[in-house]
């Protein structure tokens, strides 16, 4: 029998949420990881790494650290976790916001090779600027912080000769991350998100890791296009917020 890879996966994304903060704040309360990044971006929350349940006083520290920087309370995590600490934070005012789909891919099996053109982009700005174009208005911000976080591989597809998406990946702890795709819209119905999809399976297994990861919302084309390229449903991301 296969072993949880939920476990090993909060404990990436926990040290990799560290990253974040490099130039802005990074803060430890017991198993959570706080992080803020910049004024009003996504990233300003708490990762909890999978291992302990929450006390009292790392709870109050984690509150305390998101009003300082007058950043929304918000807390990310996986379903493994969930039910020990569910009973501490219902009972502080914590409310479900959203949830994600974490799938992973074991890559000792990996999709053929990327049919389409993929090359890493050495600008990071540059990169951000064509993400950003994919997202739409009001992702400069965050795709830039994404382009100049330490560990970041920056990939560009191109069609035509021409750059039609982009993606990101980091390799923590032997687990890669797969985020910040975008795909032009002039180019979207291409083939463009399967091939950063499996460009980054081949990038990632050729740097060592041994499992890929990847969170999307469930009933999406995205969830679709990573059910194609091999991987499997290992859980869900459980997104919390606190009022007040």
């Amino acid at each position: 029998m296969k072993s949880d890879p939920l476990p090993r996966l909060a404990r990436a994304e926990a040290a990799a949420h560290a990253r974040s903060g490099e130039f802005g704040a990074v803060a430890h309360f017991g198993p959570l990881v706080a992080v803020h990044a910049g004024l009003n971006l996504p990233v300003n929350a708490a990762w909890h790494d999978g291992t302990d349940g929450l006390t009292e006083a790392e709870l109050d520290g984690f509150e305390a650290f998101s009003a300082e920087h007058g950043q929304p309370t918000t807390l990310h995590v996986l379903s493994h976790a969930a039910p020990a600490l569910l009973p501490a934070m219902r009972e502080r005012g914590y409310e479900l916001a959203y949830v994600l789909h974490a799938y992973t891919h074991d890559l000792n099996a990996l999709p053929p090779a990327p049919t389409l053109t993929v090359r890493e982009e050495p600008d990071a700005n540059l990169w951000a600027d064509l993400s950003a174009r994919g997202f739409g208005p009001g992702a400069e911000a965050i795709m830039r912080l994404v382009a100049h976080a330490p560990g970041t591989v920056r990939l560009v597809a191109e069609v035509d000769e021409q750059p039609a998406g982009s993606a990101a990946l980091s390799v923590t702890q032997g687990v890669a991350a797969f985020y910040g795709t975008s795909t032009r819209p002039e180019f979207r119905g291409r083939g463009v998100q399967a091939t950063l999809l499996a460009a980054r399976l081949h990038r990632a297994a050729a740097a060592g890791a041994d499992l890929a990861s990847v969170f999307v919302t469930p009933g999406s084309g995205s969830e679709r296009n990573v059910r194609r390229v091999g991987f499997q449903v290992a859980g869900v991301r459980l997104t919390f917020t606190r009022a007040g």
